[in-house]
Formats: structure tokens, C-alpha cells, sequence
């Protein structure tokens, strides 16, 4: 089952869990900013061979809105994942919050 949590929510599971954090937005968006940790497997491409993609870490899934990344898990799902979870209100959200993000180049990021 797909768990949605709030931003707060999303920072203690990261303090506390291994979770291998994937956002799902085109490579500009996570460029611009993106929770540290995040790799960047956009949902058209991670639609290609999810299975291949993913590693055996609890899942969370990030966007922009929630919107994309809710897509991503429930399809991590159905492909028998069993941790994993979505980031309600996504990117914009965590910044509400106040929660950083951080902006980096898909180049200095590998």
C-alpha cells in the first residue's frame, strides 16, 4: 500500500530510515531544487523499467505537487514494492514547511 505523508513526516522518515528517495520530475525541475539525497529518475523514464531502476530500500516517491510522484509509487506497487511512499503536496509543499532544499547540476550530482 501506497503510504501519503506530510513534509514533517517525510523529514522524520529520512532521519530515522534508509529509504532511497526518487524524484520523479524532469531533470530541470530537480536541478532547481530537490530534497538532498534525491536521485532524479523521471516518470516517463522510470515508466520504461521501473524494476530496473529501483533497489530494494523503502521507496519515497517525490514531485513537484504529488501528483507525478503518486503515480510513480502506486506503479512501485503494483510491481510488488512493498515500502512505499509518497510525498503529499510534493516539492512545494516541503518548502512550505520550511525544509531545504538544495539546487545542483545533474552533473555534479553524479
Amino acid at each position: 500500500m501506497v503510504e501519503t505523508l506530510s513534509p514533517a513526516d517525510v523529514a522524520e522518515l529520512l532521519s530515522t530510515r534508509d529509504v532511497d528517495v526518487v524524484d520523479v520530475r524532469d531533470e530541470h525541475e530537480w536541478s532547481a531544487g530537490h530534497i538532498a539525497g534525491s536521485r532524479v529518475i523521471p516518470l516517463d523514464t522510470l515508466r520504461t523499467d521501473a524494476e530496473a531502476m529501483l533497489g530494494t530500500k523503502p521507496l519515497l516517491f517525490v514531485c513537484a505537487r504529488g501528483v507525478r510522484s503518486l503515480s510513480a509509487a502506486k506503479l512501485a506497487e503494483r510491481l510488488g514494492f512493498a515500502q512505499v511512499y509518497n510525498l503529499d503536496g510534493g516539492t512545494s509543499a516541503w518548502a512550505r514547511a520550511g525544509l531545504p532544499l538544495v539546487a545542483e547540476s545533474i552533473q555534479s550530482a553524479a
